[in-house]
């Protein structure tokens, strides 16, 4: 009842809101021209047909066989330790048979076979090392480390073209190599 009283002491018909309307503005009133309209609309169509065309063109250029990068993976999911055994012999042969390419200084084609037969040796060490109780594992892992640090410096004196310490790396290889394959 008391409320009924509030609202019969005021008389709505008196209150209305005021609204007020504007007109959008269209390119001659905020003072642009078409042609800079149709320039932000062919700058997104440009941007848009070249993120398509990356997309699709992403394949083509992110290969593996156009990379030539270095195989990161260490253990194969499939391979076994006899496996990795047996292929390890192999693998150091393909590795050390770079010299040949170094002795010719064909320095392009002598990074893409150290690359190539790097990642497989890698594979097996790591996997042999795994098998291993731990007392020859921590010695193995620092030889493991040598080895492919001197890889990856043989790669870059490679790329750098410096002769000298190119043979330097190949010599730590190696022996780092015989020495990896006697303690396995």
């Amino acid at each position: 009842m008391a409320l009924r009283s509030l609202v019969s002491k005021y008389n709505v018909t008196y209150i209305t809101p005021t609204f007020t309307c504007y007109q959008k503005p269209t390119f001659d009133s905020r003072g642009m021209s078409q042609k800079v309209v149709q320039s932000n609309i062919s700058r997104r169509i440009g941007l848009i047909a070249a993120m398509a065309s990356a997309l699709l063109a992403r394949d083509a250029i992110f290969r593996e066989d156009i990379a030539n990068g270095f195989d990161f993976r260490l253990v194969a999911p499939d391979q076994t330790v006899e496996q990795a055994e047996s292929g390890i012999r192999d693998h150091a042969e393909s590795l050390l048979q770079v010299k040949a390419l170094l002795e010719a200084e064909s320095w392009g084609a002598a990074q893409k076979a150290l690359r190539s037969t790097s990642g497989y040796l890698k594979q097996d060490i790591y996997t042999i090392i795994q098998t291993k109780p731990e007392s020859e594992r921590r010695q193995l892992r620092k030889l493991y480390s040598d080895l492919f640090n001197n890889v990856t410096k043989l790669d870059y004196a490679a790329r750098d073209k410096d002769a000298s310490r190119v043979w330097q790396c190949y010599e730590n290889i190696a022996a780092a190599l015989d020495d990896i394959l006697s303690r396995i």
